[in-house]
């Protein structure tokens, strides 16, 4: 499983990234807005960082003017994934921008339904929300399976399952099970994963029994 960071601020993606964790990253324009730096400046300084993908998403709502947005932003880095809505619109700008050689991911994504129908389109990321379901009482791991089970059936299709709107390390785990090929989680939620108090409890009687030693590795 790839896991892409959900973050626009510079210095969390520099930190994870040397982990060699980071895949790619999500950005949105409620990221761009939160991190309060120009939309273009952050696109780029964060391509610099990561090699992975960088989902990059164009404003406009209507084909013409998402097209224009999308090749713009493609010219940033070639690294960049520009981030389109699942729309009739949003679909026409994916089928245009992937013909034109440019990553895709298909965001807003919530029923199967959708997805297949990204997947026709060329996208190269189809991005389901499960937090968002879950907060209205849908389960949203039921709609990765689904999504999985259904692109497993045709092998023709290439778009891999991102799973956005991640809200706890447990959802990243479920996904993996499912078998979904990349999770975008929130920096927070990346380092959780890191953490189990067995692991702290065990490190503390390690490093009290050395300092018992008297000894010293350096």
């Amino acid at each position: 499983m790839k896991f892409f960071v959900d973050t626009a601020e510079i210095d969390d993606i520099r930190d994870l990234a040397a982990t060699g964790l980071v895949d790619g990253v999500t950005t949105n324009p409620s990221l761009i807005h939160k991190s309060g730096r120009n939309f273009f400046e952050v696109i780029a300084q964060i391509c610099d960082i990561v090699d992975g993908p960088v989902s990059a998403e164009v404003a406009a709502t209507d084909f013409d003017t998402m097209l224009a947005e999308g090749k713009k932003l493609a010219k940033i880095a070639n690294n960049v994934a520009v981030k389109v809505p699942l729309t009739h619109d949003g679909l026409k700008a994916c089928r245009a921008l992937t013909q034109a050689g440019t990553m895709v991911n298909v965001t807003l994504c919530f029923s199967a339904n959708q997805a297949i129908l990204a997947a026709k389109a060329g996208a190269t990321f189809v991005s389901p929300f499960i937090g968002r379901l879950d907060d209205i009482a849908v389960e949203g791991m039921q709609l990765i399976a689904d999504i999985c089970t259904i692109y497993d059936n045709y092998p023709n299709f290439t778009t891999e399952v991102l799973v956005a709107s991640v809200r706890s390390p447990l959802h990243v785990l479920e996904a993996a099970r499912i078998g979904a090929h990349v999770a975008t989680v929130p920096p927070s939620v990346l380092r959780q994963m890191v953490n189990h108090p067995l692991t702290e409890k065990g490190l503390a009687a390690f490093v009290a029994d050395w300092q018992k030693t008297g000894q010293s590795i350096l």
